[in-house]
């Protein structure tokens, strides 16, 4: 039925998901999963998170290190940048609009007149 629209969204807001996790510190990949895992209505996988980290870390926002593990390869962390804070920060603040402007819509009349 939704399923597609659901799964669009999902994919859409996972950028901000991870930066979420990232605020409160460091991270290893498999960490930043789980806890999206956590939340159940996410439906995240390892395929869907790994390639987000790759692409943040290559825009500037995310920095990673590797670090060695007894239980395996190594470990690779990471971290938001001062740019990515920069990037959480806006998102943060579009957020409670997006929501306003939602509640809006599904209440069937806007609280201001348009812009023009």
């Amino acid at each position: 039925m939704i399923e597609g629209w659901i799964t669009q969204l999902r994919k859409g807001l996972l950028e901000y998901c991870v930066l979420l996790v990232l605020r409160r510190g460091e991270s290893y990949g498999y960490e930043i999963v789980q806890a999206l895992k956590r939340i159940e209505d996410l439906a995240v996988s390892e395929s869907t998170v790994y390639p987000i980290l790759g692409r943040l870390r290559a825009e500037g926002f995310l920095k990673s290190r590797d670090v060695p593990s007894d239980a395996g390869p190594p470990r690779r962390y990471f971290a938001l940048t001062p740019r990515g804070k920069v990037r959480l920060a806006e998102m943060n603040a579009y957020w409670p609009m997006l929501t306003k402007a939602l509640n809006e819509l599904k209440s069937g009349k806007p609280e201001r007149e348009p812009q023009t």
